[in-house]
């Protein structure tokens, strides 16, 4: 395995895939149907803000974490981008459902905007590799933290955060967006740079 800083060019498919399979449920209100969220997800990405783990031949992809910093995240795509590709009626109400996944980050933080390991990889270290990868990302950027928020119907990935240093700060409930986006409450959890971590997994 061999991880890389930025997407490799041709491995935008791929990436995006990953990231629709961990995310769909919370992306396919705004994106759906899965086709059209994958090939949005492809078309938009920010190359430079993602962290791929590559298998032994180089090219498939194990796992991608993206982060958000300067202003830009590994997901792109602007409000014009949405409409031009699902039309204004239907493309409208996709954009305030992005608007509300939207994250900024504060100065002096780097937000992870997800990670995810491919189901034939988990269990192999790939999410403690990546987390590291943006540890040292976030460090030679001068960050004092990483932040992220993980939903409640993913425990998976919030033991696996909590294994490598973040810890819970607070917790927003969202049953509004049950029914439409799977999930009823995000938890926003903390790094702080040189924190100690436990173990490693995924």
């Amino acid at each position: 395995m061999r991880v890389v800083r930025g997407v490799p060019a041709g491995c935008e498919d791929e990436v995006a895939a990953l990231y629709w399979e961990a995310f769909g449920r919370k992306l396919g209100a705004a994106l759906g149907p899965a086709a059209a969220g994958r090939a949005f997800l492809a078309e938009h990405l920010n190359h430079d803000r993602g962290i791929v783990v590559l298998g032994d031949d180089g090219r498939a992809v194990l796992g991608v974490a993206g982060y958000r910093l300067g202003g830009r995240a590994l997901l792109g795509g602007t409000a014009g981008d949405v409409l031009a590709r699902y039309g204004r009626v239907r493309g409208l109400p996709r954009v305030a459902l992005l608007a509300i996944l939207e994250r900024t980050a504060a100065r002096g933080e780097l937000v992870m905007d997800g990670i995810c390991v491919a189901p034939q990889a988990r269990g192999g270290g790939i999410g403690g590799r990546l987390l590291d990868e943006v540890a040292a990302v976030a460090t030679e950027e001068g960050c004092r933290r990483i932040r992220l928020d993980v939903i409640d119907v993913n425990p998976r990935a919030r033991a696996l955060y909590e294994r490598n240093g973040f810890t819970a700060v607070r917790t927003h409930r969202t049953p509004y967006l049950r029914a439409m986006m799977g999930f009823g409450a995000v938890t926003t959890m903390h790094r702080a740079m040189g924190a100690p971590t436990e173990r490693r997994g995924a």
